[in-house]
């Protein structure tokens, strides 16, 4: 990360550094930015560990994904729902384990954030979620992987993110 971009404290800077970078044709600054924005959300809402910091930036990001879609700011209220519920990483755990695939990976992939999937989190973190949900994620993430193919559209199951 350019070290500009590590220097910002606050999100508001990391918006308006994310803006002027794209207008100067550096979206590479401005990604970067935007990243560090997710970085600083979850570190405000209280993550202690590394994994919490993930999953709560995978939260942050879909909301930003979905925001760019509504044209509007939107919040993933259902996960937050979870999240006070069960906690960070509870709320992921459960949402792996559903029967069908969390919302999002694609709308993530489109906007190249597939890192921040659930699935994702729990393949870096193993240790801190259960054999099915590792096991559901590890392939889920080999299913993506394999159905998407850049110049195809998304294979018939992508409409999961509606």
């Amino acid at each position: 990360m350019d070290e500009r971009v590590k220097r910002i404290k606050t999100v508001k800077e990391c918006e308006v550094f994310a803006n002027n970078s794209s207008e100067r044709g550096r979206e590479d600054l401005a990604a970067q930015a935007r990243e560090r924005a997710l970085q600083l959300k979850a570190e405000s809402h209280g993550a202690t560990t590394e994994a919490e910091r993930e999953a709560l930036e995978a939260v942050y990001a879909y909301e930003e994904v979905i925001s760019a879609r509504n044209g509007k700011k939107t919040r993933a209220g259902r996960t937050w729902q979870m999240i006070e519920r069960h906690g960070i990483i509870g709320a992921v755990e459960r949402a792996v384990n559903r029967p069908t695939e969390t919302q999002g990976y694609f709308a993530l992939l489109e906007m190249g954030l597939e890192e921040y999937a659930f699935e994702a989190v729990i393949q870096r973190h193993p240790e801190l979620f259960t054999e099915s949900a590792v096991r559901i994620s590890r392939e889920r993430l080999h299913s993506w992987n394999s159905d998407s193919v850049p110049e195809e559209s998304p294979p018939s199951g992508a409409n999961r993110c509606s």
